[in-house]
């Protein structure tokens, strides 16, 4: 694992993992270290790139004690977040992993053997959240049901939670659509279907690896906030409501 403080590395890294961060100390640490033990379980470089979006907290010195290279952008944007940390790196995959997830063992290993079969233009993996609660089943169920009809002019249901794929082909669909302050994960994700139906590949999911990640929203909003609160969710979907974005992402801490 390079020391990437400095920005500077002794070998050309080949997995670029991108990590958005806004106040999130109390998680960035543990994401990280999942991570590095991932990177472990590759013969190759690894570099993280921590994108510290208006953090008032220790994130960034967390980060960089863990060895992340640290970078910032205080946009209230998380496509433009995610894409300036993309910009910053070096390796030719790119996964991006949100800072209150943790990538499981061998996931870089898996995203490594499906790129390099051909057979995949990059894709997602299935989340798992730290707790579970019958509101947030009934939460998840909701959303899903919601989304049948983005996911339907989008053409596919597409898994996202962590997202992988070959630089050049990141750069080929323009990266993440900085026109959208919500849903800028799906659209991201039905572009880069597109892409690799054109050359015939498939979007890809993960098969043995996963992501865990924080059920920090329905602590701070309550575990049937999104069922109670309806039309906020909807807003949400439209991917371009900027007063529901900050409501519930941008302006929550």
């Amino acid at each position: 694992m390079s020391q990437a403080d400095s920005g500077q590395y002794m070998k050309k890294p080949v997995f670029s993992v991108i990590i958005p961060a806004h106040n999130e100390e109390k998680y960035i640490g543990r994401c990280i270290k999942s991570v590095i033990r991932a990177a472990g379980k590759v013969p190759c470089e690894t570099e993280i790139v921590v994108v510290a979006n208006r953090c008032t907290d220790r994130t960034e010195q967390i980060a960089r004690h863990y060895g992340a290279y640290v970078v910032t952008n205080d946009k209230k944007c998380i496509s433009s977040i995610r894409n300036s940390g993309v910009r910053a790196s070096h390796g030719r995959i790119i996964v991006t992993l949100d800072a209150d997830s943790m990538m499981s063992l061998y996931s870089l290993r898996e995203i490594g053997h499906m790129l390099g079969s051909g057979k995949y233009v990059g894709g997602g993996t299935v989340p798992r959240f730290d707790r579970v609660s019958l509101g947030i089943l009934c939460s998840g169920l909701y959303v899903a049901i919601n989304l049948i009809p983005v996911m339907l002019r989008n053409g596919a249901a597409l898994s996202g939670a962590m997202f992988w794929c070959f630089r050049k082909d990141f750069d080929r669909i323009g990266g993440f659509d900085e026109s959208l302050v919500s849903l800028e994960d799906m659209d991201f994700a039905a572009r880069l279907n597109s892409l690799g139906k054109s050359r015939g590949q498939r979007y890809g999911t993960l098969k043995k690896s996963f992501v865990v990640t924080s059920s920090r929203k329905f602590d701070e909003f309550g575990d049937w906030y999104l069922i109670r609160n309806r039309d906020l969710t909807k807003r949400i979907f439209s991917g371009k409501d900027r007063q529901a974005a900050d409501q519930f992402y941008y302006d929550v801490r």
